[in-house]
């Protein structure tokens, strides 16, 4: 008996990963702090609208981006052979057209914010876009998807304030460690497969310091914001936070210091409540207020 293909919205659904939401949550959570940070407070329904369905659709549009420029390396890799454009089941012309077609919507979206922001979507859009090629060339591509990660902070404080402070720059800082430590786990993953054919990836160049590396940016992070938001005086609750954070990092030291796939990929998996519970933090200071 033969199993019906599927349609092509399902594999449409399956090439921006949309049944696996931790990519766009990784996204969402310090973009949403930033904005909250920003405004001092709830930000309004319209700048919460905006970045929420924009971080989405961008999240999605680099998915496609980055499958069609990784297709002939993604069918070496025993996790991303069965990826639609890797298959053949959905062409590289599709790709591009469902990737820019939800890069338009959210360009449409931020078109609503103020011209600083829309400024910065282009400079997000083209890293967006340069990251996947980057993999071949750098040493440290998860620093490349660091920056492409943390746009969305610059264009929170630019919708709100109209301006970009020093703060947006630390926590940009901050957030590209954060990437670093998780896009590592992940490259772990994959470093097997990746050493064969010849994919240049964070876990490759740190070798046997992958872990301790991975510790230094978790704590980087941490440190970064905490003191960057110091002057804030945010108050108990996001102090509370940052000590939940310290002991996730130190579960996820536990998931990957054996090296297992299975580890490093629960560990990557689950960082987006890392980012959720800053979120909360912020959130809950401002709500005390």
């Amino acid at each position: 008996m033969s199993t019906a293909s599927p349609s092509r919205l399902a594999l449409y659904l399956d090439l921006i990963r949309w049944n696996r939401p931790a990519g766009w949550l990784l996204l969402l959570w310090p973009t949403l702090s930033a904005l909250w940070i920003a405004a001092g407070g709830f930000p309004g329904w319209h700048l919460l609208a905006v970045f929420t369905l924009g971080t989405i659709l961008m999240r999605s549009a680099g998915c496609c981006v980055n499958d069609v420029a990784d297709r002939d390396f993604d069918r070496h890799v025993q996790r991303t052979a069965q990826r639609p454009i890797t298959s053949g089941a959905v062409s590289v012309r599709e790709a591009l057209g469902v990737g820019a077609a939800l890069a338009l919507v959210a360009f449409a979206l931020v078109l609503t914010t103020n011209a600083p922001t829309v400024a910065w979507s282009l400079p997000a859009l083209a890293v967006t876009i340069l990251y996947p090629f980057t993999k071949r060339f750098f040493a440290m591509p998860q620093a490349v998807l660091g920056v492409a990660f943390g746009m969305g902070i610059p264009m929170a404080f630019t919708a709100v304030q109209g301006e970009m402070p020093w703060l947006a720059l630390w926590l940009v800082l901050g957030n590209l460690l954060w990437v670093l430590a998780y896009d590592t786990e992940y490259a772990m993953v994959d470093r097997d497969d990746d050493l064969k054919i010849g994919m240049k990836t964070s876990a490759i160049t740190l070798g046997r310091f992958d872990v301790a590396a991975i510790l230094a940016f978790y704590l980087g992070f941490v440190l970064i914001w905490a003191v960057a938001l110091a002057p804030l005086a945010l108050g108990a609750i996001f102090y509370v936070a940052i000590a939940a954070v310290l002991a996730q990092v130190a579960w996820h030291w536990r998931l990957i210091h054996g090296r297992t796939r299975e580890g490093c990929f629960r560990a990557f998996r689950e960082n987006h409540w890392i980012g959720f519970t800053v979120f909360a933090g912020i959130v809950g200071s401002y709500a005390l207020r």
